[in-house]
């Protein structure tokens, strides 16, 4: 695992096992660059529309046994995309914390709501009209963002309020998730502390030593 460097937003973690190997990395203050690829075509569509939307620059590799399922290269993303928010986060001051978004794409309306609380919690109220969008089967959508929020610490509401084609219907999802990830992100004007009464967030990193 790479080391942050002192006032950069910059987070990365690779996970290796016996069934996949992941490299994530990402920048908060990017400008919506993705390198993306993970052998699962749709998946890496959305993955960009994550950099994109939410004006984030995104490294994703990752090799895994698609040959057996792609459960594990989706879910094993999402735990190397949590990890490396996180660590891009640092001691989290100064961020607004909470975010959200109501996003159309079509037909198709999704509400995503996020709060990078240091307590992982999904609530993830979604159907999809076919079990498969390309390669990537639909039940793997609510894998991945439980895999983030359990090592991202972040508690996340998603809540697809309409959409009968379920291309449209993920994908209002994944920008979704882009724009609530980029206002929680953002620094808050007025906000120079930790966003909470507490004076803490778990799993929030000290600031380093300049």
């Amino acid at each position: 695992m790479a080391t942050r460097s002192p006032g950069s937003r910059f987070g990365m973690y690779e996970r290796e096992t016996s069934e996949t190997r992941v490299y994530v990395s990402v920048d908060l203050d990017g400008s919506g660059n993705a390198q993306v690829n993970t052998g699962i075509g749709f998946f890496d569509h959305m993955l960009v529309q994550i950099a994109r939307h939410g004006v984030i620059d995104l490294v994703v590799s990752a090799t895994g046994d698609l040959e057996i399922d792609e459960h594990h290269t989706v879910e094993d993303v999402g735990i190397c995309l949590g990890k490396a928010v996180q660590q891009a986060l640092g001691d989290m001051r100064g961020i607004n914390r909470y975010g959200w978004a109501l996003v159309p794409m079509d037909e198709a309306l999704a509400m995503v709501a996020i709060d990078l609380s240091g307590r992982p919690l999904l609530v993830f109220e979604a159907s999809f009209a076919r079990e498969r969008v390309g390669r990537m089967p639909t039940e793997l959508v609510a894998e991945f963002f439980r895999a983030f929020v359990s090592h991202a610490h972040a508690t996340l509401h998603i809540r697809l309020l309409s959409g009968s084609n379920a291309h449209h219907a993920i994908e209002a999802i994944f920008k979704g998730f882009a724009k609530a990830l980029e206002m929680a992100t953002r620094f808050h004007p007025r906000q120079h502390g930790t966003p909470s009464t507490k004076g803490y967030i778990e799993g929030a990193e000290p600031a380093p030593e300049i």
